[in-house]
């Protein structure tokens, strides 16, 4: 019985404590709301100095930046970094070590993307390549996030390439193959089916609004995706992915 009563109380307590939580969040809430409805209905004098106390963010006789050219793409020094993580080893900085290692591995990745970027074709389907578009990028080091880019382009017909080491990607593209790869529909336009891309088995998908896309996985964690905007048919985007050479690519690698 007493326990009954213990508990009970325990519960009202904890209910009380609640209660009154809510009741002071409630007034906080309230003023502060009030707060800043006054703050909104105060006039800004145009006129009024930042010694005023209010921050113009600017002076209006700065003069406006019309160019400078931007930041430089520098890709990490392989050779020098493996020599600043020899030096740092030695004198017993890992961490300056390991950062340079790091630094080495990005650089070697960088450089396998762009020999990637320089292999793939320069015209896909009458499509001429975007130069501006390419592009190679990672996020991290050790095949962590890199992607290649690449797109071609006339007038409104586009093929977008994309090279990446993407978990998610690669996790949607294996469960397509491994749980749906029987999956049929028997009524209506199909919107996914499985292909083969030069040997490789790959998924096909079809949007009203934007087009086809190709999926198509080239080792333990690497895919090739193809983003067609305007292409006639499937047989006219099957035809296009089919000029790229995948066994290449996943050489290049390093893919197993």
């Amino acid at each position: 019985m007493k326990s009954k009563i213990i508990i009970v109380g325990f519960t009202f307590l904890l209910l009380s404590s609640s209660i009154f939580s809510q009741n002071v969040l409630g007034k906080l809430r309230q003023k502060a709301t009030q707060a800043v409805d006054q703050a909104l209905e105060k006039k800004v004098d145009p006129n009024a100095s930042p010694s005023s106390g209010q921050n113009s963010g600017s002076n209006t006789n700065d003069p406006t930046n019309k160019g400078g050219g931007g930041l430089i793409t520098t890709p990490p020094d392989v050779k020098q970094n493996l020599s600043d993580a020899e030096v740092a080893y030695k004198t017993n900085s890992y961490g300056d070590a390991r950062y340079a290692v790091q630094q080495a591995m990005l650089g070697v990745e960088l450089e396998i993307g762009n020999n990637i970027l320089k292999s793939l074709p320069e015209t896909v389907g009458g499509l001429k390549k975007e130069d501006q578009s390419d592009q190679v990028t990672s996020t991290g080091w050790g095949w962590a996030g890199l992607t290649i880019q690449r797109e071609y382009r006339n007038e409104d017909k586009q093929l977008k390439t994309t090279i990446a080491n993407n978990a998610v990607w690669m996790s949607a593209v294996n469960m397509y193959l491994t749980n749906g790869g029987y999956a049929q529909q028997t009524g209506g336009q199909q919107n996914w089916k499985q292909i083969k891309v030069k040997g490789y088995r790959g998924i096909i998908e079809y949007d009203e609004s934007s087009g086809y896309k190709v999926s198509v996985p080239i080792g333990q964690s690497s895919l090739i995706v193809w983003e067609g905007v305007n292409f006639a048919s499937e047989q006219a985007i099957t035809t296009a992915v089919n000029v790229f050479d995948l066994d290449g690519i996943k050489k290049m690698l390093g893919e197993q």
